[in-house]
């Protein structure tokens, strides 16, 4: 089994092997390692992206709107750069949608990072295919598949605001409980506070 660290360091100097800046290729590198460690073929679609990288046609998009439409596959790469340097203008937006969209498992890391920077879950709809960024810590997803994504037709982004899963009821009891320990605490500050006075008396 290769390590995530050699993963890594061979997406990375491949992503430059193929014409990317070292920059860009450094944080290929770093996607296709979060990948893997997330379960999700990284490696096998960034190898079949890179077979026909120079011989079929991508977009670059560099200003990434509400709506993005080409009748050209747009790169996964460079739309997912300048989707996590743009996120926190995005954010504003609600919901961004990517129509054609080349090979989106290699634009799904770029997401989750941004969900850790704007401190935000994200949903991200790739078709049918459902997937939830949970602060670039995990990712929970409906899809199980180890096979290469060549495309998508239709891409939903959504940002979900933070919200707490309990009541402000539950919270309360629950707290209740936690103040048992306080006085616990000032118990056993009692009993050192006294065992060192008849210390210092002796």
């Amino acid at each position: 089994m290769r390590s995530f660290s050699e993963i890594d360091t061979v997406a990375k100097r491949a992503s430059k092997g193929v014409g990317f800046s070292w920059g860009i290729s450094e944080e290929v590198g770093k996607n296709i390692r979060l990948l893997e460690m997330f379960g999700l073929p990284g490696l096998k679609n960034l190898n079949h992206y890179y077979k026909i990288f120079k011989e079929k046609k991508f977009q670059n998009l560099t200003l990434v709107s509400k709506d993005n439409l080409s009748k050209i596959p747009y790169c996964p790469i460079v739309a997912g750069i300048n989707f996590l340097d743009q996120i926190n203008a995005l954010e504003e937006l609600g919901e961004i949608k990517f129509e054609n969209l080349g090979f989106p498992i290699l634009f799904l890391p770029f997401v989750s990072r941004s969900s850790e920077v704007i401190g935000k879950r994200i949903s991200l709809i790739i078709d049918e295919k459902e997937f939830l960024l949970n602060f670039n810590q995990s990712i929970y997803s409906n899809y199980q598949s180890s096979e290469v994504l060549e495309k998508s037709d239709l891409i939903k982004i959504k940002f979900i605001e933070n919200k707490n899963t309990f009541n402000e009821t539950e919270w309360q009891e629950l707290y209740k409980l936690s103040e048992n320990t306080f006085v616990e605490e000032t118990d056993q500050l009692k009993q050192k506070t006294a065992g060192a006075g008849l210390t210092d008396n002796d």
